[in-house]
């Protein structure tokens, strides 16, 4: 018996059409008899059906293995196939053939150039955007077709009256100056021998429409909107065509009068011009002029690493009513991010107006919460018959919306809700005997989704939507055991690189663009500079992606030295503008850095935390010296940690949750002193009424640490407590994602009345994490899941919780469940993985590959839990 090869993937994606690399690595999973381990693989290319090169690599690898094989060039399409060879001597089948494109590797490649409208625009404000497009003939049949496309803003191509892709918010958003990602289509089935056109919609998006806090900017990257893109076709008889983007374009206005990602969007369909893409056809919408062409360097167009946006699911309303006003409100049941399609129909130059908001207020749209967002879209119906519509190149954040100037009467099977985000394959899952819990576990996975919109945003519905970096800094290992995020995040971190200070400062937020004078000038702070560390380190924990911790390195070593820096040779963080334990509930609605917790209290620890991880990096990437520095280096301020903020036994200068969970979880205290500080942390959490008593520094560490330190029991309290501030309490509330304030809804039922209120928003969702290792049992020991830590820990009253994650690996999985004085758990590991069991009693088990179950005794033996957490 041997192996099966049952996945191949490239790189991190499921597609690999327009790759950006041309040394692809591989990454397989098996299927094979117990005990069975590869000792080599063979990799195959193929091309018009022949093989073209093979190599045989000896490794027990099976993730993100090196490409070995020559360099693919520009546009090469090849076929991939591995077998593999196990230690046995037995050989695997060939695997089933994965398809293989290089993109335009080359800026050389490169021949469009951007073109957009050439009409005179005042700067700095709202403006209509364009259409352009451009006739071409082909004098043949079509073998094959690519259309390489990017804009400056956001576009939408269309070939012969038909869309390309299914894609929203092209390009995306990257520090646009550095990085402007392109993506690749297939469009041979859209043209045809004769006469063809290519065009596209332009939307401002983030390129030059509003962006940022008190009214915020236009034009942050530039003034045009533009279109650049590549058509290249290849004719049956061998004929090569181009159509790039360059002076023999032409441009239109839009039917699409203003469209704002904060704002709306306005479409007016008595412009649309059915045949504007079309041969042959009238164009409408406008009249036709030459474009504008602009400049674009080419060695800053880049493949993208990561899926696109697209819908990934539709929902209905669950209710709705007419309110006084007249107007249609409609509950979706779920906050979401996305936007509304109707199928309306109407008398030409009727207005239909969409409005957004998250909760509602005596009974209607509660919007103070989008401060000058206005979230409204207005559509303007052409007449003759029914149309399905929706905005092209915005985004709500939402759970209701509000429909004014309804034709007749209103059908709620007229509207539907499209859920839109970056469209990662989905890894993770959590269940349990508790629904409250459940419900949790789910809106964490919600505003996961609502989230991660091309990048780690925050708070969709309002005139924010920024990548905070400390934000997904916490939330990192939580989102990468729900998604497969790593391309997203891998792509997101090389902008954290780009838009570093010169000095090593992390922006509060990337892309980086003007905060105000409250984020003016940057400077450094703990938590959310630390991304430049944690984040390549939980990439490389949870996906095995070494290569990301070599392409941040100079990035993660320019944050350490400069915060090393900043604390001097007392190695005590203690100076500059810290935001500390972000949103602590006990901080007053217009001061929410006003922590319990010393905010240099955190910022030390995080200064040892980071010192640590970027010693192990060193240590990853063979940098044995600057290991051994970093290592003495951490050690230094762990000490000086000790001697400024605890009185030596364990206690901490700030009496809080946060201060003794970082203490636990950073181990900057052990032995007996961690047991002490476990201690008080579970007096403190019990004096709170199980109530949670942090922000965003301390919601990731509090439970682990209670765990850690044996108090495994109050751990549960603390998670399963429905008195507010807690977990539970929002979801009493209602709450369908997790929310930036414990308190974001008062328990009166009012909004709270903070200036940053938002009900979506990831940051206080990290504890999951602690769910899906403790209450299920789950989670790496080493890199990329290759081993797994078994290790539940029953408690609140639950009689059975599972976990499963689609790891690089496979499948792995726990379930346990209580029958009467008996304690059962069923593991799962795919081949290639080994794991380690802890079972409640203190029992430990080696497993490998295959399907185990255990039992032991229902009632754990006292204090295992600390013992094995901290395994």
């Amino acid at each position: 018996m041997t192996a099966t090869v049952t996945q191949l993937r490239i790189e991190q994606g499921r597609e690999a059409l327009g790759l950006g690399t041309p040394r692809p690595r591989l990454s397989w999973q098996l299927d094979g008899p117990s005990d069975w381990r590869q000792e080599s693989v063979e990799i195959s290319l193929e091309a018009a059906g022949r093989q073209v090169a093979t190599a045989v690599v000896a490794t027990r690898d099976q993730v993100l293995v090196p490409w070995p094989l020559a360099d693919l060039a520009s546009r090469q399409r090849v076929e991939v196939r591995v077998r593999v060879t196990g230690d046995d001597g037995s050989t695997s089948s060939w695997s089933t053939p994965t398809t293989v494109e290089a993109g335009l590797l080359a800026p050389s490649d490169w021949q469009a150039r951007p073109v957009g409208g050439s009409w005179a625009e005042e700067a700095g404000t709202d403006r209509r955007p364009s259409r352009v497009r451009r006739a071409f003939r082909l004098d043949g049949e079509v073998a094959s077709a690519r259309l390489y496309a990017t804009a400056h803003g956001l576009f939408e191509a269309e070939l012969n009256g038909a869309r390309v892709g299914d894609e929203e918010l092209s390009p995306g958003w990257t520090s646009y100056d550095t990085r402007l990602r392109y993506r690749t289509y297939d469009v041979a089935h859209l043209l045809t021998a004769g006469e063809n056109v290519v065009g596209a919609w332009l939307g401002d998006g983030w390129y030059r429409g509003r962006l940022g806090f008190n009214g915020g900017y236009h034009d942050l990257y530039g003034t045009d909107l533009s279109f650049l893109a590549q058509l290249e076709v290849e004719l049956v008889d061998g004929t090569r065509v181009v159509v790039a983007t360059d002076e023999t374009w032409e441009a239109a206005p839009s039917p699409i009068s203003f469209s704002g990602l904060y704002d709306g969007e306005r479409h007016d369909l008595r412009l649309d011009g059915d045949g504007w893409s079309r041969a042959g056809a009238a164009a409408g919408g406008g009249y036709w002029t030459p474009v504008a062409v602009g400049e674009r360097d080419p060695r800053t167009l880049v493949a993208p690493e990561q899926p696109p946006v697209r819908c990934t699911e539709e929902i209905a309303p669950v209710d709705h009513w007419t309110t006084a006003h007249g107007t249609v409100v409609l509950d979706f049941g779920q906050n979401l991010v996305g936007r509304l399609r109707i199928t309306v129909d109407g008398e030409a130059g009727h207005e239909v107006t969409l409005r957004h908001a998250e909760v509602l207020q005596e009974g209607e749209l509660y919007r103070r919460t989008l401060r000058l967002a206005a979230a409204e879209d207005v559509v303007t119906l052409g007449g003759g018959g029914p149309v399905t519509w929706e905005p092209r190149f915005t985004i709500h954040g939402f759970r209701y919306a509000e429909v004014e100037g309804w034709p007749g009467e209103f059908d709620p099977a007229a509207v539907v809700a499209r859920v839109l985000h970056t469209d990662m394959e989905r890894t993770g899952w959590f269940a349990c005997s508790d629904p409250g819990l459940e419900r949790l576990h789910e809106n964490v996975l919600w505003s996961t989704r609502g989230n991660f919109v091309d990048i780690p945003t925050d708070c969709p519905q309002r005139d924010e939507r920024l990548g905070w970096t400390g934000d997904i800094q916490v939330f990192a290992p939580t989102a990468s055991y729900l998604y497969d995020c790593s391309g997203m995040l891998g792509s997101w971190l090389q902008d954290l690189a780009v838009d570093q200070l010169p000095d090593g400062t992390v922006p509060w937020f990337v892309p980086r663009i003007p905060g105000g004078p409250s984020w003016e000038p940057i400077e450094p702070g703990a938590v959310w500079g630390d991304a430049a560390v944690l984040t390549p380190w939980t990439l490389w924990e949870r996906f095995g992606d070494a290569g990301v911790l070599a392409r941040q390195w100079d990035s993660a070593r320019a944050w350490v030295d400069l915060i090393l820096s900043r604390a001097g040779d007392d190695r005590v963080w203690d100076e500059g503008f810290q935001l500390g334990d972000w949103l602590d509930p006990a901080a007053p609605p217009d001061d929410p850095a006003d922590a319990s917790t010393d905010r240099y209290l955190v910022a030390t620890a995080y200064l040892y935390w980071s010192t640590r991880h970027l010693a192990a990096t060193a240590g990853v990437l063979g940098k044995a010296a600057e290991s051994a520095r970093y290592d003495a280096i951490a050690e230094e301020v762990r000490e000086a940690f000790v001697g400024r903020f605890t009185d030596g036994r364990g206690r901490t200068t700030s009496d809080a949750q946060t201060a003794y969970g970082l203490a636990v979880e950073f181990g900057l205290v052990g032995g007996e002193d961690a047991q002490a500080a476990g201690e008080r942390l579970a007096e403190l959490v019990a004096e709170a009424g199980n109530r949670i008593a942090t922000g965003f520094a301390g919601t990731p560490v509090v439970a682990p640490a209670l765990t850690r330190t044996g108090h495994v029991e109050r751990a549960y309290d603390l998670v399963l407590e429905r008195s507010c501030p807690s977990w539970l309490y929002t979801v009493d509330m209602g709450g369908t994602t997790i929310w930036e304030r414990w308190d974001s809804m008062l328990p009166d039922g009012t909004v709270n009345p903070g200036e940053m209120t938002s009900f979506n928003h990831y940051a206080l969702g990290a504890v999951a994490d602690w769910m899906h290792a403790t209450v299920a049992g789950l989670a790496p020991a080493a890199p990329g899941w290759r081993r797994v830590r078994f290790a539940p820990r029953p408690g609140g009253g639950l009689t059975w919780a599972s976990g499963r994650h689609l790891s690089p690996y496979g499948e792995v999985s726990s379930e346990w469940r209580i029958e009467g004085d008996v304690f059962v758990l069923t593991v799962e590991l795919p081949v290639g993985t080994t794991g380690e069991v802890s079972l409640p009693d203190g029992t430990t088990v080696e497993v490998t590959h295959g399907r185990h179950e255990f039992t032991c005794s229902a009632v754990a033996t006292a204090g295992v839990g600390a013992a094995a957490a901290a395994g």
